[in-house]
């Protein structure tokens, strides 16, 4: 009983810091993962391109920031680069590795789904003489939209659990605090039990907001219900008649 007392001392006494810590994970989060969805459909887009001189490009820079770790390029953004001249500050450096890490992995989630999308929409685009930018905004990426954010989802989770690391570079985030709490109490109550439920939360908040958002676009490809209908604390009745399943029989009874 004394033991789990200290705990909530620390935890008090610790509180203010925490909160700030946690007010720029989730920041970081929101405005990271923002920027590297725009970054992941410009590079998907780019990728899946028929001309060379496009797709190779975007290529290399999906390659490069998915072969290195995100650890490295932070130590190189933050360290390294203002030995060349440009100087950015930590928040910058936070986002930058952030948005570029993930939108190459995002590139290839937003890559595939458009390829997922049926050839005959493709075809039937061409068929309709549709410019470029009209068929993809108006045809494929509704479609696409609703195959990448699974994979989308998974990737800001990521995103989330990776910003657990630029305390690094100066930033004191949620992580950080938690490694000051844990200088008054222990390994298990900061990160085991603090940590882990906090994180935990964000994520499930993040998961279902995003599951929201996949269920709308695909209500509007008519393949599922409406916000509305999910949200419902009343459950929607079927009020289709049942189909006539019965075989009707010849007059005079079956010979």
């Amino acid at each position: 009983m004394r033991v789990l007392v200290n705990y909530l001392d620390a935890l008090s006494m610790h509180g203010p810091r925490l909160w700030d810590g946690l007010l720029l994970t989730i920041q970081l989060t929101i405005i990271s993962g923002l920027l590297a969805f725009v970054v992941a459909v410009v590079l998907g887009l780019m990728a899946g391109s028929t001309k060379w001189f496009v797709r190779i490009p975007a290529r290399f820079i999906i390659e490069f920031f998915r072969g290195t770790s995100l650890l490295v390029q932070l130590m190189w953004l933050f360290y390294v680069l203002p030995l060349f001249g440009p100087s950015l500050g930590a928040m910058l450096v936070a986002v930058f590795a952030l948005t570029l890490n993930y939108g190459a992995y995002g590139a290839e989630a937003v890559r595939a789904s458009l390829t997922s999308v049926p050839q005959g929409q493709w075809e039937a685009t061409v068929a309709l003489s549709m410019s470029w930018p009209h068929k993809i905004r108006r045809v494929i990426f509704p479609q696409a939209w609703a195959l990448m954010l699974p994979s989308l989802t998974n990737l800001w989770v990521h995103l989330l659990k990776g910003s657990s690391i630029v305390y690094i570079i100066g930033m004191s985030e949620f992580t950080f605090e938690l490694l000051q709490l844990r200088r008054t109490t222990d390994w298990f109550f900061s990160l085991a039990v603090v940590g882990l439920i906090v994180y935990f939360l964000i994520a499930l908040v993040l998961t279902q907001l995003m599951r929201l958002l996949e269920a709308r676009a695909k209500h509007k490809l008519g393949m599922g219900p409406s916000l509305k209908e999910i949200l419902s604390p009343v459950p929607k009745i079927d009020t289709t008649p049942p189909k006539d399943t019965s075989v009707s029989q010849p007059a005079g009874g079956v010979r």
